[in-house]
């Protein structure tokens, strides 16, 4: 089984200098690439100069992490496909779990690795942290992390298991499949869009895992950080693009119904706490989606398979009210 990681990068030179180096020490299996997004800095002459063994790919413009990954990935045709922050330090032998679980099992298509915390690395990262699941209003949480609750590692994740989506701080797919499917939705142009690429996985038949047993120590936030607006916007509308996509028609609106009246909750919330900045965001979210929205109804995503994508109906409910913090507790 051939092997390629490719390391999306903007602007993001630094980063590369304090993490690069890891990936080149522990990963001799595989060919490494980093995919540029037309960056200002020096990153490509920084590579140049320094990693003669890492293929550098050119992207003419900036497309975020979807188009970035789905321009930079057209003539990469290893079998498997690591897409890796460029902010994540890997591990001794992380590599072949993954490679191991990949050979055994032919029905796994995409997956994660155990992401810990670079700045705390008793404790699980935010972004992917056991595993990703989402809740029946397409709200995400992770094995190790719901909402700000982040857990210590103690070994209680160790496992392989299947989960819902895998993180896109380190999203490994089959490469087949991934084309098959035509990457990722390019609209959403950076976050859940790998949420979204494992729902329509789901819905051809492949599976999800966490591999437990391989170990990366992810920084997060090195180009969009949890407090950016930003982030608020892509998240909230992407979630809204994404259920529309993947659930059936008979029950998508009134999904959508209940959905659109929790964000404006949160909203409220943001506003009493005065983040008014995220407020804005998330109304902003709303009517980018809104302008979207008969782009993606006549756009025929045909549903192969109806799956239950939900591991509880609702996250908001368990954490806040029913005070669950932790991912044993969740019913």
């Amino acid at each position: 089984m051939k092997v390629a990681i490719v390391i999306l990068n903007w602007n993001g030179k630094k980063i590369l200098e304090q993490f690069l180096p890891s990936v080149v020490e522990y990963s001799e299996k595989a060919t490494i690439y980093v995919a540029d997004n037309a960056s200002t800095d020096k990153s490509i002459p920084y590579l140049k100069e320094k990693f003669n063994k890492v293929t550098i790919i050119q992207n003419k413009t900036n497309g975020g992490y979807a188009k970035g990954y789905n321009d930079a990935l057209k003539n990469v045709t290893e079998d498997l496909l690591i897409l890796l922050n460029n902010d994540v330090e890997v591990t001794q032998n992380w590599l072949l779990p993954i490679i191991n679980e990949f050979k055994r099992d032919a029905s796994l298509i995409a997956a994660q690795p155990k992401i810990l915390d670079f700045n705390n690395k008793k404790y699980f990262e935010y972004a992917g942290a056991g595993g990703g699941f989402i809740d029946r209003l397409g709200y995400p949480y992770c094995r190790g992390r719901i909402f700000n609750t982040i857990e210590k590692d103690k070994g209680q994740y160790n496992d392989i298991n299947k989960i819902f989506w895998a993180s896109g701080a380190c999203f490994i797919v089959r490469n087949n499949e991934f084309k098959e499917l035509n990457g990722f939705d390019e609209n959403f142009f950076a976050h859940q869009e790998e949420i979204d690429l494992c729902w329509r996985i789901q819905q051809n038949d492949g599976i999800i895992k966490y591999i437990g047993n391989s170990t990366v120590y992810h920084l997060g936030g090195a180009t969009l950080s949890n407090i950016n607006p930003i982030k608020t916007f892509y998240n909230f509308r992407n979630s809204l693009l994404m259920l529309v996509k993947n659930i059936e028609s008979s029950k998508v609106w009134i999904i959508l119904f209940l959905r659109l009246l929790m964000d404006g909750i949160a909203g409220l919330n943001f506003l009493i706490q005065g983040k008014w900045k995220h407020t804005l965001a998330i109304v902003k979210a709303h009517f980018s989606f809104y302008s979207l929205l008969p782009r993606y109804i006549n756009k025929e995503y045909k549903i192969r398979k109806v799956i239950k994508y939900y591991h509880i109906k609702s996250i908001v409910w368990n954490y806040f009210i029913r005070k669950n913090r932790i991912f044993k507790e969740l019913n």
